[in-house]
Formats: C-alpha cells, sequence, structure tokens
C-alpha cells in the first residue's frame, strides 16, 4: 500500500544519514593511515616497495569502486568468507581510498626540496626518522587541501554501498521509494542532504588551497613552516 511522503520518512533518511557518515569517516581514517603507508613506500629507497605501491594504486584506481565491491562482498566466498554488508564495505573503501590519498601524499612528499632528504643523511638521519620527522611535517599543509577534496568524493561514493544491501542513506531513499512512490520527493530530498554534507567540505578545500596559495606567493612552496624542520634550519635560508 502506498503513502505519503511525509517529515516521517524525511527523518528515516536523516537516521540513515548517520551511516553515510561512519562509513565515510572509516573510508577517510583507514584509507588515511594506509595511504600513507603507500605513500612512504612510493619513496622508499627500495625499488621492490616502490613497484609494489605503484601496482597498488593503479590497481584501485583503474578498476571501477562497485567491482571491488562486489570481489569483496560475493568475490571471497570462493575462499570460505562471507563478510557482512557493513564489513564488505568498510574494507572496500579503505583499500581504495588508500590509493587515491597514497597518491595524494606522495605529491605533496614529492614537493618538498630534495636537499631536505639530503641534509638528513648528513646529519645522520635514516629513512624513517627522516619522512616522520622532516618531510612529513612539512608536506603536511600540501597534503590538506586535495586530502578535504577527495573526502567529499568518499562521502558520495558510498552509495555505492547500497548496492550490497548496506542501509545507509541511498539504500534507504530506495526503500522509502518503494512505498510512496514519489522519486522526485525522495531522491530530491537525498540529493539535498548529499549537497549539505559535501558543500562545508568543498569550502573547506577551496579555502585551504587560497591560503596554500598565498604562502607560496608570500614565501616559495613551504611558506615559513619550511624553517621549522632540522633539515631545513641546517640549510639555512636560499
Amino acid at each position: 500500500m502506498l503513502r505519503d511522503f511525509t517529515f516521517n520518512e524525511v527523518y528515516f533518511l536523516l537516521l540513515a544519514t548517520r551511516w553515510t557518515i561512519l562509513l565515510a569517516v572509516i573510508a577517510f581514517v583507514g584509507g588515511g593511515l594506509l595511504g600513507l603507508v603507500i605513500a612512504g613506500m612510493r619513496v622508499s629507497p627500495y625499488a621492490v616497495l616502490r613497484r609494489a605501491a605503484m601496482a597498488y594504486i593503479q590497481f584501485f584506481q583503474g578498476t571501477p569502486l562497485l567491482i571491488q565491491l562486489f570481489m569483496v562482498f560475493y568475490g571471497t566466498a570462493f575462499i570460505g568468507l562471507s563478510p557482512d554488508p557493513w564489513t564488505a564495505a568498510a574494507i572496500t573503501f579503505i583499500v581504495n581510498s588508500a590509493a587515491f590519498f597514497g597518491e595524494i601524499f606522495y605529491g605533496s612528499i614529492e614537493s618538498i626540496p630534495r636537499g631536505q632528504w639530503e641534509i638528513s643523511r648528513a646529519l645522520g638521519f635514516r629513512f624513517v626518522p627522516t619522512l616522520r620527522l622532516i618531510i612529513l611535517p612539512q608536506a603536511f599543509r600540501l597534503m590538506l587541501p586535495p586530502t578535504v577534496g577527495f573526502t567529499v568524493q568518499i562521502v558520495k561514493g558510498t552509495s555505492v554501498a547500497s548496492l550490497i544491501g548496506l542501509t545507509e542513506l541511498a539504500r534507504t531513499a530506495t526503500v522509502i521509494n518503494t512505498v510512496t512512490f514519489e522519486p522526485a520527493l525522495v531522491f530530491g530530498t537525498v540529493a539535498l542532504i548529499y549537497f549539505a554534507l559535501c558543500w562545508p567540505l568543498s569550502l573547506l578545500g577551496a579555502s585551504l588551497e587560497r591560503r596554500l596559495l598565498v604562502q607560496k606567493v608570500r614565501g616559495g612552496p613551504l611558506g615559513k613552516g619550511a624553517a621549522a624542520s632540522p633539515a631545513a634550519a641546517v640549510a639555512g635560508p636560499d
């Protein structure tokens, strides 16, 4: 029996939004941490690690997210696993996001002058301490704008999880539409909710990008923060 699209349906959509946000947060945190490892592998002095990181990035950036989700949810049955929708979605979004975060972080790390690495080695720093204590603190500001921008894509991409039965925003909208048959109202409301989630992130990303551009104009690619690292302090001003 059909029913009208009322505030109750809007309320159910808002409740489902929390699962969309949770999945996006899981993808952001897990993907960000794994992406940092991938970026570290890409700048590693060991060729095998660099090649492994490149293969990882190319695979997950070169295949559709939906196919990756189906591989985890349905394909793992061949090895005796049967993950629930939440587990499958979390794993898929983490490994997928890590490929993009890894590329973002790698680009930011590569923006740091090579002299920082050389001076660090001269001071006796090994690879990991150099990356953790000297390079990453300087690269962090460069990472922020594209990281925030990609987070918008994560939020929108969570709708794919509805195809394996995860009851997030898009899935709830489909269920509500079957009992109200008001697609314009239902999916129009969903579009507004997604917009409300993504628009502030887009504004934040644009603001960070403008600030970074101002810093580049005033003080070079790293601004005043470059001198904060031990390597930069030893190198002195150009």
